[in-house]
């Protein structure tokens, strides 16, 4: 059986290809585990599998809080969310680190890291956790 090169190459670079893919992190339903309402911020596992082993725990991912006010006028009021243990939610990652520009300022990431989980925002509460 002759061996083909250009074969071999494809799969390489396919491989190269999966790993960078599955390094770069967009957005992922997870389970809360937990909550700390006064840091704002929640334990989460993710609950979609990329590998052969469980998703580890993504720690301290941040959460929105809404301000609104009606249509029809009246004042604003600010809410802060409340996340229950095993609630489904959805999370965003960012572009970069996002530590340096929760100061409301333009601010230079300290890292290069990219598409990292630990620069994970809860952006919502999915509907089948209301019940």
């Amino acid at each position: 059986m002759k061996n083909d090169p250009a074969g071999a190459l494809a799969n390489l670079l396919q491989t190269i290809a999966d790993k960078i893919g599955g390094d770069i992190h967009v957005g992922f339903p997870a389970k809360v585990v937990s909550f700390d309402e006064s840091a704002m911020m929640a334990d989460v596992q993710p609950l979609i599998r990329t590998g052969s082993d469980e998703p580890a725990v993504v720690q301290g991912a941040r959460v929105l809080g809404q301000r609104l006010k009606l249509a029809s006028g009246g004042s604003e009021q600010e809410y802060v969310p409340v996340f229950k243990k095993d609630d489904l939610v959805y999370v965003s990652i960012a572009d970069s680190e996002i530590k340096n520009a929760l100061t409301g300022a333009v601010a230079k990431p300290d890292t290069s890291r990219q598409h990292d989980m630990n620069d994970a925002v809860i952006v919502g509460i999915l509907p089948s956790s209301f019940k």
